[in-house]
């Protein structure tokens, strides 16, 4: 029988067939407990050698054994998403969520004429303005404020381009001819914030008299199939100004009353030439992120506007009352001056008083 030591196979050629070369290694205990694993270095390892089989403990004592470069792109993981997290806290936030400075609230009042109201003369149809009501052409008229100083938290600069901001508003959509009889909406849309946009869309997707989708709450306008402008100047008197609502918001407000002359659409030069009068209050909410981006919400409008027929629809379109044409009710209430700013703008149908000198 072979002996223990060999193979299967026989020995190999040049082998004695016997382990006695090896007898004389021993591997005791102590030589065991003595011997230990080196770990290999970042250069052995990246030049292809085998690791050997290490059991890692996880713990901060861990980092020390990662490669250098595993080390920094942990770090740099680790910096950008706690980077993330902060700006995503700190970084001014648009105030979506807060209702009142999200969503248009408006009203309007028509001011009817107990007689019909006399033709303007076509040449000089503002003529008949008293001269005491201060009127001005266009955004002369506007009244706004050179601010001096900021506020709490608003500094001097930011003020200033919230009220740049509102100024464009006012002529984007009191002033703007496309805007007044030509149907257009964008110009007004661009300067509100994204919150109100929806809701400025949905108005003008489908107007309704429900004090939130009413088109004209966010611009004066005509039908441009019944209305024309006789003069594309529009006398405005008013003001505006602005204090802090609270340390995000600045609240712009504006009172003015415009007049407008019109004629029919389609009437030739000499065709009749009436004056139509709005006042109109509104509110506006401005934030950090509105001031850096150019944008405003728009919180209240109320408008007095007339001469106009009580009991038209004028959600959609601002209604003149007809040319040549009577419309007070039998029973009307009391007469209402819409150049009078002492009076609060919200009141039910009433009757337009002739203007005084």
């Amino acid at each position: 029988m072979g002996d223990p030591g060999e193979p299967p196979e026989g020995v190999p050629e040049g082998g004695s067939g016997s382990d006695d070369e090896y007898r004389s290694v021993v591997f005791d205990e102590s030589f065991v407990r003595a011997a230990r694993i080196t770990e290999l270095s970042a250069d052995e390892r990246l030049g292809g050698h085998v690791p050997r089989a290490i059991r890692h403990k996880f713990g901060l004592g861990a980092l020390a054994s990662l490669p250098r470069q595993a080390v920094t792109l942990l770090l740099l993981v680790v910096l950008a998403f706690g980077a993330a997290v902060y700006f995503g806290v700190t970084a001014p936030q648009h105030e979506a969520a807060r209702g009142g400075g999200t969503q248009l609230t408006a009203q309007l009042t028509a001011l009817t004429a107990p007689q019909a109201p006399p033709a303007a003369d076509p040449n000089n149809p503002f003529g008949t303005l008293p001269a005491t009501a201060g009127y001005a052409d266009g955004s002369a008229g506007l009244g706004l404020p050179v601010p001096t100083t900021g506020t709490t938290h608003f500094s001097q600069t930011q003020v200033a381009a919230a009220l740049d901001t509102v100024r464009r508003y006012l002529e984007a959509s009191e002033l703007t001819a496309s805007v007044l009889v030509q149907g257009e909406t964008a110009q007004v849309r661009q300067l509100l914030a994204p919150a109100e946009q929806s809701q400025f869309d949905a108005a003008t997707a489908a107007p309704a008299d429900d004090q939130h989708h009413a088109v004209t709450g966010w611009m004066v306008r005509f039908d441009p199939m019944k209305v024309a402008l006789a003069s594309n100047t529009v006398k405005v008197a008013g003001s505006v100004s602005f204090t802090e609502l609270d340390p995000g918001t600045l609240e712009i407000t504006g009172d003015h009353t415009l007049v407008y002359a019109l004629r029919p659409a389609g009437a030739p030069g000499a065709g009749p030439v009436s004056l139509y009068t709005v006042r109109r209050e509104v509110r506006f909410d401005v934030d950090h992120n509105d001031v850096a981006y150019a944008q405003l919400r728009l919180v209240d409008s109320v408008e007095q506007a007339g001469p106009s027929p009580c009991g038209a629809a004028q959600a959609e379109y601002l209604q003149p009352q007809a040319f040549g044409a009577a419309g007070a009710p039998a029973a009307s209430p009391g007469a209402v001056n819409p150049a009078d700013h002492a009076h609060p703008a919200w009141q039910s149908c009433a009757v337009l008083a002739s203007p005084k000198g």
